[in-house]
This record gives structure tokens, sequence and C-alpha cells, in this order.
């Protein structure tokens, strides 16, 4: 039997609205049981590690600071370009481990990528800032493992 958790199981406050601090908090938790479905060794990974998928843009994750209790690291797509490779959307992401909890420090202002840059800007009318980006690392993580990138990081 699986110990992993899945967040559609967690518990919601009936006080959490889109945007408002439970929520994001909330949003947090989702983060950081999604981040650990994608990338189990998470742990243990150091400097730069790649995740390939055939057909798809390499995922990359590139460790920038590792203490005991928390993690930071950038996390994106490398796309190939007819000018060299595009590192895109270029998450900043901090995980709590001792919380259980991950959040997006900060991301690509303008996306390199029209199909990274149409989501933001149709997400940006409703949501401030914070809530945008870790709702994007949310559902960016849910794509990759419906794509099957958490299956080639810990080989």
């Amino acid at each position: 039997m699986s110990s992993t958790v899945h967040d559609q199981l967690l518990p919601v406050s009936w006080r959490a609205r889109p945007g408002d601090f439970v929520s994001l908090m909330t949003l947090y938790e989702s983060n950081y049981l999604r981040l650990r479905q994608l990338i189990p060794c998470l742990d243990a990974l150091q400097g730069t590690c790649t995740s390939s998928v055939a057909g798809q843009s390499p995922l990359l994750l590139r460790v920038q600071e590792l203490s005991p209790y928390t993690s930071t690291f950038i996390l994106t797509y490398v796309f190939d370009s007819g000018n060299g490779s595009i590192m895109d959307p270029d998450l900043q992401v901090r995980v709590y481990h001792d919380a259980g909890m991950a959040e997006v420090l900060a991301c690509s202002r303008w996306h390199k990528h029209e199909v990274l840059a149409a989501i933001k800007s149709e997400l940006y009318v409703n949501m401030g800032d914070r809530w945008l980006r870790n709702i994007m690392l949310n559902k960016w993580i849910d794509y990759c493992l419906t794509l099957g990138y958490q299956d080639a990081w810990c080989n």
C-alpha cells in the first residue's frame, strides 16, 4: 500500500476562498504533496537534475540551497529554439520539509513560451501574484505527472 497522500483528500476549511490566507496555505500543502509525487527522491537531489520524457521538453531542477528544514530550487522546462535553449517558466520553489509546504518564490515575469504566457495572462485578471504563481505550479505539476516525468528523476 502506498504511503502517498493525495491532496484531493485534504480537508479544506469552510473559510477558504481563492486568494485568502487559508486558501494560500492549503495551496502550499497541495504543492508539496504534488512535488513529492513528481520528484519522489526530492530530499536526495543535489546540483542539477533532469527528467526527460519522449517527445517532450526536458524538465530541469537546479538546487540553489539545502538546509535541514528547507530546500530552494529552480524548476523549469528547457525548450529548444533556433537561438539555443529557452528556460521557461523558470520557477524558484522553496520546500518547507518540516511544515509539508512548497511555495513558488519567483517566476519569469514574461513567459517566453506562448502557451505559458497565455495561461498567465488569463489567470492574472482574477488573482494576485503569489496566488497565481502557486496555482501555476500546482497545475503544471499535474500536467507533468500525466506525462510521466516522475519516473525519470531517481534512476
